[in-house]
């Protein structure tokens, strides 16, 4: 199942540059989204470009469908990469591994200049490996999916506003 979505910021394409290229601002999403016991396993942060992976406990909603293949409490690991192009834009891709779980979560990431602002789209791609039921359990998880994005951006407008 893919799933896009997008978010106009007021601020700049530089101002979101500064904020996805530094690495306490993924830190700081994940904890203001709930999530615990964050752990940033490996980062490497280039002139243009950043790499950072993060574990962390994650709790969710799981639906009834889901209940027997997902845990409602899970340990989460995202390698995010984040690369400014010459015309000023920044695109990454990303996965995500939920340990234990037979899901698979990757897409990709953009952030383009939107007259003063900038919109930062993200697809997100999820794959639940269960024979019969797998397609049915990623949608019921779609509510979900939209709940975290939706706190992603809200995450990302605080560390703008210079809530960190």
């Amino acid at each position: 199942m893919e799933l896009t979505f997008t978010h106009r910021f007021d601020a700049s394409i530089d101002e979101l540059w500064a904020m996805v290229h530094d690495p306490a601002s993924h830190v700081a999403k994940f904890t203001r989204m709930g999530h615990r016991d964050l752990e940033v396993l490996a980062e490497e942060v280039g002139d243009d470009a950043l790499d950072i992976t993060i574990r962390r406990q994650v709790d969710i909603d799981v639906p009834s469908i889901a209940s027997k293949f997902i845990s409602p409490a899970n340990t989460v690991t995202s390698v995010d990469h984040w690369k400014r192009a010459a015309d000023g834009s920044c695109a990454g891709h990303y996965e995500v591994d939920i340990k234990g779980a037979p899901a698979q979560t990757r897409g990709t990431t953009r952030i383009v200049a939107d007259g003063d602002g900038a919109s930062y789209t993200v697809v997100l791609d999820v794959k639940v490996k269960v024979p019969m039921v797998g397609d049915r359990i990623a949608k019921a998880l779609r509510p979900q999916l939209e709940a975290q994005m939706l706190q992603e951006f809200e995450a990302s407008e605080a560390w703008l506003a210079g809530e960190r």
